[in-house]
C-alpha cells in the first residue's frame, strides 16, 4: 500500500529519559463522538485524539447535521451538540472512514436504524478489511446492507430493527459495540455473548449518557434500548491511549539507561494485555497516582531499562495486547531466547497482515521470525539495520519498527509511514523529546 511517507530511525545514542503526556485514547474518542450526537443537549469532550480515524467520525456526524465546535487549535477538546438518536440527517455524499475499521464498523450499527440510506466507505487498506463479522449480525436484527461480499463500499438502507442474541465467536470490542449501537434502536433486549470479554468502553461509556447496560458474570451483555441518551452534565474527560504509551514503554525497557514517566494512561483491565506480557518479559514498570477518570482506571507508568526475556503468551493475553503485538514482536526481537505467539489469528486482519508484515520487515533487519497461521516464534538477538522496510501503509508496523530501530546497529528507513496520523499524529515530536532517533525523510516530504 502506497501512502507515503517515511521514517528514518535508530540507533539511539543514550538511554531515553523524560515525563510524556501521551494524546487521548482512539478507541474512546470514537465513541465519546458517537454517543455525543446521538444524544439529547451538548457534551463536552476533553483529551480528545485529533488522529485522522478519529476526525473521520467526528466528519461523518458533521456531514449528518451535528454541530461540533473545536475548542482549541489543537483539537483536543469540543463541544458536541447532539440531535438526538432520531437526529441523524442524510448525508449528500459518501460516508469516508479512511482507514480506520472503529469508524466503519461501529457507524454501521448506526446507520443501520436510520430513516435514510447513505454508502459508507474508506481507503484501499480498508476497503480490504472484513466487515462481514458485522454485516451479518446486523442483518438477523433486520438491517438491509449490501456490498460486494461485504467489503467496503457498503450501502446501507434504513431499516427498523429488533434485537437479538448474538453469540460471537470471536471476542471483539467492534462487532459488540456495532450490536449495542445497533441495539440502542432496536425493539426488544439486545444480548451478546462473548468467549471472553472484549475491551469494554462502550459498556462504560453508555450510562454517562442515560443508557443501563447488564453485564453477568457468564460474558452476557444486556441492552434494553432506554430510547433516549442524554448528554451528560459533567465533561467527559478521555485518558491517555494506552496504545501508544505501548511504544515509548517498549523502547524505555530495550534501551540501556531509560528511565521514562508516562502520565495518566487509561488502565482498562482489558486493554493492559501488552503490560502484562512486557512485565513478563521482565520489564520494570511501576504504576503511580492511580485514580479514576470517568468510569476508567488511570494511572501514571514509570518504565526503567531492564534487559528482557522471551515468554509463550498466556492466550488469555491475547485479545486483551490485539493492538499491540507488533511493538511485541519488536522487544521479541531484542530479548533472550524464543517469544512464542499462538492463537492470534486476528493480526492477519488488521490494517496489515501484521503478522506477515512485520516479520518480513524484522528479517530484513536481522532478526529470526518464524511464522505460523495463527502467529509466530521470535529468537531474540541483535538487529543489524541499514535496510529499507516497508510498513505498507500500517501505523503500528511504523511505530514499532521506530522502536526496534534504537537499538539496532545502524538506520532503518521505514516507507509508507504516513499513515501514523490515523493514531498518533505526534509520536515523533514526542519520541524526539524523549530522546528516540527518528525523524521524518524531509527530502521525500
Amino acid at each position: 500500500m502506497n501512502v507515503g511517507g517515511t521514517l528514518i530511525a535508530g540507533p539511539a545514542s543514550s538511554g531515553l529519559s523524560g515525563t510524556l503526556t501521551i494524546p487521548g485514547d482512539k478507541s474512546m474518542s470514537h465513541r465519546a463522538i458517537m454517543l455525543a450526537s446521538l444524544a439529547d443537549g451538548i457534551t463536552d469532550i476533553h483529551g480528545f485524539l485529533p488522529g485522522d480515524d478519529c476526525l473521520a467520525t467526528a466528519q461523518m456526524f458533521v456531514a449528518m447535521g451535528v454541530r461540533i465546535d473545536w475548542l482549541n487549535d489543537e483539537k483536543t477538546s469540543l463541544k458536541v451538540y447532539g440531535v438526538g438518536l432520531h437526529g441523524l440527517k442524510k448525508p449528500t455524499d459518501i460516508l469516508e472512514a479512511g482507514n480506520s475499521g472503529t469508524c466503519v464498523r461501529l457507524m454501521m450499527g448506526i446507520l443501520a436504524a436510520q430513516p435514510f440510506d447513505c454508502v459508507l466507505s474508506g481507503d484501499s487498506s480498508l476497503q480490504k478489511r472484513p466487515m462481514k463479522r458485522v454485516a451479518d449480525p446486523l442483518r438477523k436484527m433486520g438491517a438491509n446492507i449490501t456490498g460486494e461480499h461485504d467489503l467496503l463500499p457498503l450501502t446501507i438502507h434504513g431499516s427498523p430493527l429488533h434485537g437479538i442474541h448474538h453469540t460471537s465467536k470471536i471476542a471483539s470490542a467492534q462487532v459488540k459495540s456495532c450490536i449495542l449501537f445497533a441495539g440502542l434502536y432496536a425493539q426488544g433486549e439486545t444480548t451478546i455473548t462473548e468467549p471472553r470479554p472484549s475491551r469494554d468502553h462502550t459498556e462504560r461509556m453508555l450510562p454517562l449518557f442515560g443508557q443501563s447496560i447488564d453485564v453477568d458474570t457468564q460474558c452476557v451483555i444486556h441492552l434494553q434500548a432506554t430510547g433516549k441518551l442524554t448528554a451528560p452534565t459533567e465533561p467527559i474527560y478521555i485518558p491517555a491511549d494506552p496504545s501508544s504509551a505501548c511504544f515509548f514503554a517498549v523502547a524505555a525497557s530495550l534501551i540501556p539507561d531509560s528511565q521514562i514517566t508516562l502520565k495518566s494512561i487509561g488502565m482498562n483491565p482489558l486493554r493492559n494485555g501488552w503490560q502484562r506480557i512486557l512485565s513478563d518479559m521482565g520489564a520494570d514498570l511501576t504504576l503511580q497516582h492511580s485514580t479514576i477518570v470517568g468510569k476508567e482506571e488511570v494511572a501514571d507508568i514509570h518504565i526503567s531499562h531492564q534487559r528482557l526475556h522471551a515468554i509463550d503468551v498466556h492466550p488469555a493475553d491475547v485479545p486483551d495486547a490485539i493492538d499491540e503485538f507488533p511493538a511485541m514482536f519488536a522487544a521479541a526481537s531484542l530479548a533472550e531466547g524464543t517469544f512464542k505467539l499462538t492463537e492470534a489469528t486476528e493480526l492477519r486482519v488488521k490494517e496489515s497482515d501484521r503478522i506477515a508484515v512485520m516479520s518480513t520487515a524484522l528479517r530484513l533487519a536481522g532478526a529470526d521470525i518464524e511464522e505460523f497461521p495463527d502467529g509466530a516464534h521470535v529468537l531474540g538477538g541483535t538487529l543489524k539495520g541499514g535496510v529499507t522496510i516497508d510498513a505498507h501503509g500500517d501505523h503500528r508496523i511504523a511505530m514499532s519498527m521506530a522502536v526496534a530501530a534504537q537499538c539496532a546497529e545502524s538506520d532503518i528507513c521505514i516507507k509508507n509511514a504516513a499513515t501514523i496520523t490515523t493514531s498518533f499524529p505526534d509520536f515523533v515530536p514526542l519520541a524526539q523529546l524523549l530522546g528516540m532517533n527518528v525523524h521524518w525523510d524531509e527530502v521525500e516530504r
